[in-house]
């Protein structure tokens, strides 16, 4: 870092510096991506088929699991998978609020109940201190979000769901290629769900999702669930959806899953600049919690007067972002929960002081060190 004021006067002036940007990665693979594109449009087969199967073979594998279930987005994973555990009617599921809408509108899509939980301070995921509080004879299973690359205590998580009999889904949509106590992501509940979103760090070229579980029932149910509820074509063992991952996205993650663990350790290495190198004491910067491997999905710091800093960025050419200015139980679609702002007062609190800094395996130390100088002045 010790000559980064030359390369801002020299280089960086007009540079503009965005949260993401797929473009770079594009242009470097771009030569590989069509190709794979190719081979797919050239086989004939669109629709699970070997691609998708190869994928759900290796993307399992990397997580630990023995199952994977391709689908359409992380949304209809994590509504299959509560689809799979009979979650119904009246049923009640345990989460955050402090998520994207997806995480509650895969539970309303079940006709279930979300029942928020707020978090912790300093890491923003679950407090499981205040689960047990939470649990009725309604509860069927809890999902943990593990929010912004970094798994949730599935510790004391596990010893909860245990003691009640309740499932673990887990909430794997920003957190692919991360660890908690050397355990891949994924692999610590009965279920995960994962996306694979561009901006994730595993992102597909369009939308994408899957399920990955150690149970073969588990993994049969979610197959016809992803199909209409279909083992064989035109009849429908039980109610299902449509939602199945094609064969381009496919090839195009399985190319990806061979550089994500390098891709997260560039991750890491720009977080580990940021942390030695940012000097706004008013700026808060994330932690990564003991026995954790955060996968950095987004760089979350907290300021008090998150707007004028961000505004002074922007007026800088550094365009930065929210996740999430809106906690799920203050929208408009979800009023009709009747949550307590009580119940939430970190989840509320953090929602008006958090935004992303830059952060993607190739942003260069020119932009990096524009972030950090044009922040160290604030």
């Amino acid at each position: 870092m010790k000559k980064s004021k030359k390369l801002l006067k020299s280089k960086t002036k007009s540079t503009n510096v965005f949260v993401w940007n797929y473009l770079e990665d594009y242009k470097k693979n771009k030569k590989k991506i069509l190709s794979i594109t190719d081979k797919v449009f050239s086989s004939g087969n669109l629709i699970l088929s070997k691609e998708v199967l190869s994928f759900e073979k290796n993307f399992s594998t990397f997580t630990n699991n023995k199952f994977g279930i391709g689908v359409n987005s992380g949304t209809d994973a994590l509504q299959i998978a509560l689809m799979s555990i009979g979650v119904k009617k009246n049923d009640e599921v345990i989460t955050v609020s402090n998520t994207a809408v997806p995480t509650v509108s895969a539970i309303i899509s079940c006709n279930a109940k979300p029942v928020f939980v707020d978090v912790n301070e300093e890491d923003f995921l679950i407090n499981t201190a205040l689960i047990e509080k939470k649990i009725t004879k309604k509860t069927k299973a809890i999902i943990p979000v593990n929010l912004y690359g970094q798994s949730a205590n599935y510790k004391h998580i596990k010893k909860i769901t245990k003691k009640y009999n309740i499932k673990i889904i887990e909430d794997c949509a920003q957190s692919a290629g991360a660890f908690y106590n050397a355990n891949p992501s994924g692999s610590l509940g009965d279920m995960a769900a994962f996306s694979f979103y561009p901006t994730k760090n595993l992102g597909a070229y369009g939308d994408g999702g899957m399920i990955v579980t150690k149970n073969k029932n588990l993994s049969l149910s979610c197959k016809k669930l992803r199909k209409y509820g279909m083992s064989k074509n035109y009849y429908s063992e039980i109610h299902g959806i449509n939602s199945r991952l094609d064969e381009i996205q496919a090839a195009i993650l399985n190319f990806r899953l061979t550089k994500l663990n390098s891709n997260i350790i560039k991750r890491r290495k720009i977080a580990k600049i940021y942390n030695d190198n940012l000097k706004t004491d008013s700026l808060t910067l994330p932690v990564e919690n003991s026995g954790n491997y955060h996968s950095y999905y987004v760089y979350v710091v907290r300021h008090p007067n998150r707007k004028k800093i961000m505004n002074y960025l922007m007026d800088n050419g550094i365009f930065c972002n929210i996740s999430y200015p809106f906690p799920i139980h203050s929208m408009r679609g979800y009023k009709y929960l009747n949550v307590k702002n009580d119940d939430l007062k970190n989840t509320n609190k953090l929602s008006k002081e958090i935004f992303s800094l830059p952060m993607y395996p190739e942003l260069s130390n020119v932009k990096l060190e524009k972030v950090i100088n044009i922040l160290n002045k604030f």
